[in-house]
């Protein structure tokens, strides 16, 4: 399947047919799984057979979603666990000892941000972060005990983007590992691996699904760093469920088509709300007023399907332009069929201190707009009415 395009790929690569030969794979909704002989038992728990032998370890579903994933990163091999902070999460704590020092994007997702600033301390790991506009100042932060860079990029949720080749020529200089979450952009828009990632990590729970279903997450990346992520998650239980693997799976045939309509739609609702008199500011990559567009534009096929808008009058105006909304709902989620809004400093990233908050850019009117695949006027139309 190496040779076939992406949509190609990610609708035909699935596992062989069943005796029953049936169109579409099976879902493998079992806990456990049977040997013929107590030789054979005991050769699948010493790895020296790939027999199934109990889903938090692997599962025909599981591994249909992981390949396919792999497939489409570009990676040797993969991990699926039950949510994207279970992937983020089970990906530190196996590459991860005391002592050691991690180098990260400032503007994370808040919940990674408390892994770092009040779990890791408890664990003697530390940790020390960069303003994605200062990439410069990376290799500044690198100590003997750096173990790897973690970086969102486009960010949550101010959308801000780093060049990766370029994060990834000082990683490989200093000798540590360039883990990068891939979330926003997907597989289809940005593959960070080719660019010099040794791992990305998605929630799958977004654009993968799609359409607000089921919650998942994947790491993949270099073969030898994957096992090392698998055996700790088989260890401790994170593993995803065989009937989320088997929907994502089944949804990865639509992402190429969703994301396309996703960016089309992004790129209208930005264009059309630049200059709306209401707003400070609008961010989307492939806006060409946007800072890193030029960087977008080399590692990125298309924006994205996020933007995000900045109301004058703060958080008080940004609330009254929330209640107003008719079609589109207010949820912490994204990378749904449907129009989301999210109000960042006080949802999803409200455990972070005011001035941890402004120096990722979260100001009090900042709106985050998952855009959806609804037609792109309807989209517009209730915004601007709400904006009044």
């Amino acid at each position: 399947m190496k040779d076939k395009k992406f949509e190609t790929q990610a609708i035909r690569s699935q596992m062989e047919r069943s005796q029953n030969n049936e169109h579409s794979t099976p879902l493998y909704l079992t806990s456990s799984f049977v040997f013929d002989t107590a030789e054979e038992m005991r050769a699948a728990f010493n790895d020296e057979s790939e027999d199934f032998i109990y889903s938090r370890y692997t599962n025909p579903s599981n591994n249909e979603f992981v390949n396919k994933v792999c497939l489409l990163e570009g990676a040797e091999a993969g991990v699926a666990l039950a949510s994207g902070m279970a992937a983020i999460y089970t990906t530190f704590m196996a590459l991860l000892k005391s002592g050691d020092h991690i180098v990260s994007c400032s503007s994370v997702f808040g919940a990674t941000h408390a892994i770092f600033t009040k779990y890791f301390p408890k664990l003697n790991i530390s940790h020390s972060y960069f303003n994605i506009k200062d990439p410069n100042s990376i290799e500044k932060l690198i100590k003997p005990e750096t173990r790897f860079i973690y970086l969102e990029t486009p960010t949550n949720p101010a959308i801000e983007l780093i060049d990766l080749e370029f994060v990834a020529s000082i990683a490989k200089k200093h000798k540590v590992l360039l883990i990068v979450d891939n979330c926003f952009a997907t597989p289809y828009l940005q593959q960070p691996i080719k660019l010099g990632a040794d791992l990305v990590i998605h929630s799958a729970t977004k654009y993968m699904d799609g359409q607000g279903r089921v919650l998942g997450g994947v790491v993949v990346g270099k073969k030898e760093l994957v096992n090392d992520i698998y055996l700790f998650g088989r260890i401790t239980g994170p593993s995803m469920s065989p009937f989320n693997a088997w929907v994502l799976s089944k949804s990865l045939e639509t992402l190429a088509v969703r994301m396309d309509r996703h960016c089309e739609n992004a790129l209208f609702v930005a264009e059309a709300l630049e200059k709306n008199p209401a707003l400070e500011n609008v961010s989307y990559p492939f806006l060409n007023s946007h800072p890193h567009h030029s960087i977008a534009k080399k590692q990125m096929k298309a924006g994205g399907g996020i933007i995000t808008i900045t109301i004058k009058g703060g958080y008080e105006t940004a609330k009254k332009f929330l209640d107003k909304l008719k079609m589109i709902k207010i949820s912490p989620n994204l990378g749904d069929t449907r129009t989301i809004v999210t109000h960042p400093a006080s949802s999803t990233h409200s455990k972070l201190s005011e001035e941890e908050r402004l120096s990722v850019g979260i100001v009090p009117g900042l709106i985050r707009i998952s855009i959806g695949l609804e037609h792109k006027d309807d989209i517009l139309n209730d915004i601007l009415q709400a904006l009044k």
